[in-house]
């Protein structure tokens, strides 16, 4: 509190201060407690005559410091904290006058190359005058050979599920390209990666008739492609109208948004918002309202991050993904449009791409290019960051499917004293949806899994962990030998919670599969190949089950997070203890916080020892428990400073969000967007009183398991090793309601239906009881 009352004094309290501020070597020298000062804004004239030394001599000594505050009226002190903020903007500007000549660079390279291809494909023939095949003809090759490897797999899976219903002889496939394609069938390779199985692994020669090791081709979203001079012209005016358009709708109040009591939060008026804005240009392109549903939310609140820092994260598609990891799965600065050469953020205006994502394979992602504008109002300290689309104006990007269109969404950042910001957020799209999953239809209809309240939720996390990462005053760090081995520390969980959320979507194509016909069936699995480090190198089989609970999801979260009451459930720690040997806060939840255990099994030694990275958050949108085994030498490594990609992690989880009562009867007006398009109801599963109008609410539990199944990457996988996936997957979550259920006899439903479903889903399946689908 010391350190925030002297940067409110020094006048500079929303920017950042160097390596070792002069807050905490005051800090150091102080014994008295703090007394309340108020804020202090130096004048123009102390301002100018700080600016003139500061050009002459950026680190003046203690008599320049006491000599100056001496002719302004100031302590030294302030001087000295000016300064030294002064040196620090200095060096952010330097920073991002870099990037951005890199970026202009870049940008240059890209015309080029595009430039260069336009050209090739408009040269003329001299002799027939026709179009020139000049270098196109390696170009086709390449894509043929891969198209080739394509189809071989196809069919080598469409032989495999046929011969699953043919009496007759099997149908034989094309002869594989490689050698090791031809690989046994394997069991699971259970060591570090995870922990033991119970139940036997028998060799089974049935090859399991689903699409696993999807072919590796590329996305079906093109990422690619520029804005040519014209077109770049049209953006830069665009972004001026979305600026307008995204600050009405953060300030504006009923009739442009209505409070809905029901579901306790605000819904847009679409008659409102269609009278306001009338002649925005990207409505020429509006499609029917009969096939593509709105998505439009709001919300508001105040974070631990100064604008200038949050600025640069939304500029930055790589802080960006770091800042939002369950959110956003893949982003890409496309194209730098406009940008200031001295390498300020105001003004700037880039062409982007982003993946979204809701940690589940029942819900699809949602693919966009989009232009990210930002525009800075020095008169009232705010920044507007604001996203459009430009498939209205730009047809050569080809479309996702299903189609998302980010109408103008984006938010008001509003400088506070002491480092913090307040936002508001908008979320506007239009979205024409794949068929979700009954489970989590109510949570994607609704607008929570895409919402304002979760982007904005999970952005006050953030904002928290990354104060504590860069937190230098800690006392108590147990077997972390140093501050700077913590905030290695921190990192390699920042890397473990981001595979995680990745692994258990469907980012990147990534396809699963169910393993009954059943429609309440939530079990999902599928496999990838791992050539890349990071991650253990082989074939890695991933299951996902998805379960209603009719309990909190801060109660479940509580259970999940707690190693001593999660090593008491035998399916998920083998009867093993565990034993806590350091703790990072890195929120004000107590929850919020990554762990170190060492696990207590008979094999470790004093030369052998096992040990679990945790890390588990939670925050309004819903809560996370992700952790993965490692060993002491990993662990080392990550401390003492070297790269931690390198470091194979296999992380498994769960994810739990909070669903809210809903209307279950009657439509939704077509004016308020809030509802799925048919209007469907919550699955009956839900609910065991029925009242006319509410539906019950509780939390929907995801359990994400990986497993290392072979260390070759060529290798196949058969159907034992599914089964036992799929089993302990099942008994993991029958021993969280049990103990859900032992724990309090206060639940609004009972978890198990009398066929033995699991709490809103079906039973666990028998991969082969009935034939698989996608």
């Amino acid at each position: 509190m010391r350190g925030k009352e002297e940067m409110v004094e020094s006048g500079s309290g929303s920017e950042q201060v160097e390596e070792k501020s002069g807050n905490e070597q005051e800090a150091d020298q102080l014994q008295q407690p703090p007394k309340k000062k108020r804020y202090h804004r130096h004048t123009a004239h102390q301002i100018q005559e700080m600016e003139n030394l500061f050009k002459e001599c950026p680190h003046p000594d203690d008599k320049q410091r006491l000599k100056l505050s001496q002719e302004l009226g100031l302590k030294p002190r302030q001087v000295k904290f000016w300064f030294q903020n002064r040196r620090t903007q200095m060096k952010a500007q330097q920073d991002r006058s870099d990037n951005v000549m890199l970026r202009a660079e870049n940008d240059s390279l890209k015309n080029e190359n595009y430039r260069l291809q336009t050209a090739l494909r408009n040269v003329i023939c001299p002799n027939c005058g026709g179009p020139s095949m000049i270098a196109d003809i390696g170009l086709d090759e390449q894509q043929l050979r891969l198209e080739n490897a394509r189809l071989r797999e196809e069919l080598e899976r469409v032989c495999c599920l046929s011969s699953r219903y043919t009496t007759g002889r099997q149908i034989q496939t094309m002869a594989p390209g490689d050698p090791l394609m031809s690989a046994s069938s394997l069991d699971l390779d259970m060591h570090i990666y995870s922990r033991h199985f119970q139940d036997p692994m028998t060799s089974c020669g049935d090859m399991i008739p689903m699409p696993l090791l999807p072919p590796e081709v590329p996305s079906h979203y093109n990422e690619g492609g520029v804005l040519l001079d014209e077109e770049k012209s049209l953006a830069v005016e665009l972004a001026a109208s979305s600026v307008d358009e995204l600050v009405k709708m953060c300030q504006a109040g009923e009739p442009l948004w209505i409070r809905n009591s029901e579901i306790g939060k605000e819904v847009l008026n679409v008659k409102e918002y269609t009278r306001m804005f009338p002649t925005w240009p990207l409505n020429l392109k509006h499609h029917s309202s009969d096939q593509f549903r709105t998505e439009a939310t709001r919300d508001s609140a105040v974070v631990i991050m100064n604008s200038i820092n949050l600025v640069d994260c939304f500029l930055d598609a790589n802080k960006w993904m770091d800042l939002f990891p369950s959110v956003v799965s893949r982003a890409k600065t496309v194209q730098v449009i406009q940008a200031d050469p001295s390498g300020q953020a105001n003004g700037s205006l880039q062409l982007m791409y982003a993946e979204l994502q809701v940690l589940s394979p029942l819900v699809p992602t949602r693919e966009a290019h989009f232009v990210r504008y930002c525009q800075q109002n020095a008169e009232e300290g705010c920044w507007a960051i604001v996203d459009f689309p430009i498939d209205s104006f730009h047809d050569n990007l080809q479309s996702s499917f299903p189609r998302y269109k980010r109408l103008p969404s984006g938010c008001l950042i509003q400088d506070m004293p002491n480092g913090y910001s307040k936002i508001t957020w908008v979320e506007h799209a239009e979205i024409e949806e794949k068929p979700v999953h009954q489970i989590l239809s109510h949570y994607v209809y609704s607008g929570m899994a895409f919402g304002a309240q979760r982007w904005l939720a999970i952005l006050q996390r953030q904002c928290e962990r990354v104060a504590s990462l860069m937190a230098r005053n800690i006392s108590d760090l147990g077997v972390i030998p140093s501050p700077e081995a913590r905030k290695n520390l921190m990192k390699l969980s920042q890397r473990m919670i981001r595979t995680f959320c990745v692994n258990m979507s469907t980012s990147n194509g990534q396809s699963w599969t169910a393993l009954s016909d059943s429609p309440d069936d939530t079990v999902r699995i599928t496999t990838r190949k791992v050539t890349d480090p990071g991650q253990p190198i082989g074939v890695i089989l991933s299951a996902v089950s998805t379960t209603w609970l009719p309990y909190s999801h801060y109660r479940v979260f509580e259970l999940l997070r707690d190693e001593h009451r999660r090593a008491q459930l035998d399916v998920l720690s083998n009867g093993n203890s565990l034993h806590e040997v350091a703790h990072i806060a890195n929120g004000s939840h107590p929850g919020n916080c990554i762990s170190l255990l060492r696990i207590n099994v008979a094999s470790n030694s004093a030369q052998s020892v096992e040990l679990m990275l945790q890390e588990s958050c939670t925050d309004e949108s819903g809560s996370l428990v992700v952790y993965t085994t490692m060993d002491v030498d990993g662990i080392q490594l990550a401390m003492s400073g070297e790269d931690p990609s390198c470091i194979p992690l296999l992380p498994l989880g769960f994810v739990i969000v909070p669903l809210h009562p809903m209307e279950s009867t009657g439509p939704t007006p077509n004016h308020l967007t809030s509802s799925s398009p048919d209007n469907r109801q919550e699955d009956s599963t839900a609910t065991t009183t029925t009242t006319s109008n509410v539906i019950n609410s509780g939390c929907l539990l995801s359990v994400g398991l990986q497993v290392l199944a072979s260390t070759s990457p060529s290798a196949k996988l058969n159907l034992s090793s599914v089964t036992a996936i799929n089993n302990h997957l099942c008994n993991s979550v029958q021993q969280i309601i049990s103990a859900l259920s032992n724990g309090s006899g206060m639940c609004i439903a009972a978890a198990t239906t009398e066929n033995g479903s699991v709490g809103g889903g079906a039973p666990c399946s028998d991969p082969t009881a009935s034939s698989p689908r996608q």
